[in-house]
């Protein structure tokens, strides 16, 4: 049964909007935040050990199946200790933190029958992460790569963001992003690099291959110059003329990432988008 929350348990809850702060905690106990019954559930079945949970009283009935066995880990509050304790208002009212799993290599997750990923340079913001995760997992993309200056897709708003679809697309994070792009074209991958300039491909006459990586610039300046130069193809999502009068000529990432991963999946029939998963 619910225990009352005890103070001495309390510290992987702390302080949840201080970016920092989390980043190094979490680093440091391998752990990760999730928020709401949904996300909670989805990384319980995704295979993530559950280190305790957080919830108010009024929650503690919803999620009674999960709650069962954990004993003392489990902490019930009021709704203004929740607050006190995360530094925010908890909406959803329930939050787990709960035992990273080993993450694999890029090699590992590459070999593991993806045929169509993403690879993300340098995006920082977080929720942008998990949005383009749920454009992913919706679009039917196999794998995410991650450059080693991208955010953390299990940090709490990652998660939130994408609905704990993070917990469901099998990603990877490169150890080293100058040469990161000859990873990906070892292992047979064409790769297109998404890019603003209208001069480029249009994504949806560039074609594809067997296997093929798509490649996201961060949220400001976009890919960088290497690795548009290492790229196989630019290729770009084209513009009307009227959005062009009007200095229109680009979208932001997530909108990017939705258009280009449903470009990206065309022509891969329904019963193969769910391989390598």
């Amino acid at each position: 049964m619910p225990e009352a929350a005890d103070s001495r348990h309390l510290a992987d809850y702390a302080n949840l909007r201080d970016v920092e702060l989390r980043k190094s905690l979490e680093a440091e106990h391998g752990l990760f935040v999730a928020e709401g019954e949904k996300v909670i559930r989805r990384a319980v079945a995704a295979g993530y050990p559950v280190r305790s949970v957080l919830l108010t009283r009024r929650w503690a009935d919803s999620l009674a199946d999960l709650l069962d066995g954990l004993g003392e880990r489990v902490h019930v509050v009021e709704d203004h200790e929740m607050e006190e304790i995360a530094g925010f208002p908890v909406h959803r009212g329930a939050l787990a933190a709960m035992d990273r799993k080993p993450l694999p290599t890029v090699a590992e997750t590459l070999d593991g029958g993806a045929r169509r990923v993403l690879v993300l340079e340098d995006l920082v913001d977080h929720g942008n992460v998990g949005a383009i995760f749920r454009c992913a997992a919706a679009l039917g993309v196999h794998a995410v790569i991650l450059s080693p200056r991208c955010a953390d897709p299990l940090y709490r708003r990652s998660v939130k963001v994408s609905m704990g679809a993070v917990f469901a697309i099998p990603y990877a994070r490169m150890t080293n992003w100058y040469d990161g792009l000859a990873e990906l074209r070892a292992a047979g991958f064409l790769t297109l690099a998404l890019t603003p300039a209208q001069s480029a491909t249009p994504i949806d006459t560039a074609g594809t291959a067997e296997r093929t990586a798509l490649l996201l610039g961060s949220e400001g300046d976009g890919l960088s110059s290497r690795w548009l130069h290492e790229a196989d193809r630019p290729v770009c999502i084209p513009m009307s003329s009227a959005a062009m009068s009007l200095g229109v000529d680009s979208l932001n990432v997530v909108a990017a990432a939705a258009i280009a991963c449903h470009g990206l999946m065309r022509g891969v029939p329904a019963t193969e988008a769910t391989e390598g998963r």
